[in-house]
């Protein structure tokens, strides 16, 4: 009998794969088609139909292109740096709750919690290895704005989690079959959403790829293969952040389409800010993060926490 369970979940996990990647080829050729109309031109579209295969001709290329190595960078972990990125973002998947026949565990919060701290190594390896000035600085800056942010974002989570009372994300659904979150948790779903920026290393806040006086930050020696899985990650958790802001905000119901035309606007959402946003200044970053979020968050963590005790104290 098990043998039945083992294949669902390896076809499930493969499937699921398979959508990431194809989801992750979309989205860079959505996100080139509107930059490309923000600043008034049109984006890709000379390969077939309207530059729709665009993104698959552009990982053809970059696979097959010779791989360059630093002559001083430390081999193994410059190799596998990216790999390890690209295998955390993926993982991550696992805990969106989705009824295949795959994995849909009670610690899901948990498990993303742990996952999203994970991705600050593969950064900080990729840099260190590299043994380049601009790409030290890039994985400097990043482990400082993931570290700073990751505080306010799980303190933000833990306001949900006194109120569901639960670490899996079925959860939020059902909480949320009267009232989305959205409208109880306003000001803490804009903290969500911001500091989801920062932990994507996206506009406003992209220091660690900061092109102007970074060259191309951490990836800067990165080439062909190495710098697409890289890219491949980034996207990905910009995909997996836009789905973890429908689930727990709107009700992330998985059995309609609505919630998948939410999670493309979100995703649109993450590219609307990269073409209208300049690039924040580093000192104001880290006083957005220890200065504003972390004391709201705080204080709304002790209310909700309030809000609970006191429910549990009228219904006992």
């Amino acid at each position: 009998m098990w043998y039945n369970d083992l294949f669902m979940v390896l076809y499930s996990g493969l499937l699921l794969l398979i959508c990431i990647l194809i989801g992750v080829a979309f989205l860079t050729l959505m996100e080139r088609k509107v930059l490309g109309y923000i600043q008034l031109r049109k984006g890709p579209n000379k390969v077939g139909y309207l530059g729709v295969p665009q993104p698959f001709s552009d990982a053809i290329k970059l696979f097959t292109k010779e791989a360059m190595y630093p002559l001083m960078a430390n081999y193994s972990i410059y190799y596998f740096s990216p790999i390890f990125n690209l295998f955390i973002a993926l993982l991550i998947w696992v805990c969106v709750p989705i009824f295949s026949g795959f994995m849909n565990f009670n610690l899901s919060i948990l498990f993303f919690l742990c996952c999203a701290s994970m991705g600050v190594y593969s950064v900080m390896l990729a840099g260190w290895s590299s043994n380049s000035n601009y790409s030290m600085l890039g994985s400097l800056r990043s482990i400082a704005q993931t570290i700073s942010y990751e505080v306010s974002l799980a303190i933000t989570l833990l306001s949900f989690l006194f109120l569901v009372s639960s670490l899996s994300l079925e959860e939020f659904k059902n909480y949320q079959s009267i009232m989305w979150f959205f409208v109880m948790y306003f000001p803490l779903s804009l903290i969500w959403f911001v500091s989801s920026l920062a932990e994507t290393n996206r506009t406003p806040f992209d220091f660690a790829e900061g092109e102007s006086e970074l060259v191309s930050g951490f990836n800067v020696e990165y080439s062909g293969g190495g710098f697409a899985l890289i890219f491949l990650a980034e996207y990905a958790s910009i995909l997996f952040m836009s789905i973890m802001c429908c689930f727990l905000f709107i009700g992330g119901d998985y059995s309609s389409a609505y919630l998948y035309i939410i999670v493309g606007f979100m995703a649109f959402i993450w590219v609307w800010i990269r073409g209208t946003l300049p690039r924040f200044r580093y000192d104001k970053l880290m006083y957005l993060a220890w200065k504003s979020y972390l004391p709201v968050s705080l204080n709304f963590l002790f209310f909700y926490f309030g809000v609970k005790m006191f429910t549990l104290a009228v219904s006992m």
